[in-house]
């Protein structure tokens, strides 16, 4: 069975300099600041060991911070879709995956564009997609097209809130207000608008009839 998973799972909390505020960026939206070094390819997961025997198709979105010397990390599980998720334990399962993808995103090193004189730090995402005869197909299943919405509805939800919350490095992306209070708004319209409709009243109830005699 198929389905999205919006479920925030921090692997590795590492941070910036405090108080930075550190802006968020689409997937490939890094090019303007960053680049690889010369020679250099990005590692790539492997299918998670556990799951090997009989692997099916996934993918997952890992978002991360590039620091402003290159490094890679803050990994976390933003999105994940597999064709044979299993009814129980998910967070576990998807635990397998995150931590394959997480082990090839801290091998990868970036360096600044010879015009950007002062670096500085970025949280974006990468998709990841395992097992796949069609990768093209299956990582759209993952793909995150906006990472600033996707993060701001990702608070809506009681787990992922709370686990972003214990990150101090979530409170430091910089989301602009406007958009986060916007969809908070359409969020409880959306809200209200899937509230039921409430249940006439009752009939009155018919009068007693008269006691016997009074007729």
């Amino acid at each position: 069975m198929g389905r999205a998973l919006l479920l925030l799972a921090t692997l590795l909390a590492a941070s910036a300099n405090a108080g930075d505020r550190i802006r968020v960026a689409n997937e490939g939206g890094i090019r303007d600041a960053w680049t690889l070094p010369a020679g250099a390819k990005l590692a790539v997961p492997a299918y998670p060991a556990a799951f090997a025997a009989s692997p099916a198709e996934a993918c997952v979105a890992i978002g991360y911070l590039i620091h402003a010397d290159g490094h890679t990390s803050d990994f976390a599980l933003l999105k994940a879709w597999g064709a044979q998720e299993p009814g129980q334990r998910r967070e576990a399962y998807w635990g397998e995956f995150a931590g394959a993808a997480a082990s090839a995103l801290a091998q990868w090193r970036f360096v600044p564009k010879p015009e950007i004189g002062s670096p500085r730090p970025v949280y974006t995402v990468a998709t990841f997609v395992f097992a796949s005869a069609d990768a093209r197909e299956t990582r759209k299943r993952c793909i995150i097209p906006n990472l600033a919405m996707h993060l701001i509805e990702l608070r809506q939800g009681g787990r992922a809130r709370r686990r972003m919350t214990d990150n101090s490095l979530f409170e430091r992306l910089d989301i602009d207000p406007a958009l986060e209070a916007r969809d908070r708004g359409g969020e409880q319209r959306r809200t209200q608008d899937a509230q039921p409709e409430p249940l006439p009243p009752p009939p009155p109830s018919p009068p007693s009839p008269p006691p016997p005699g009074e007729e």
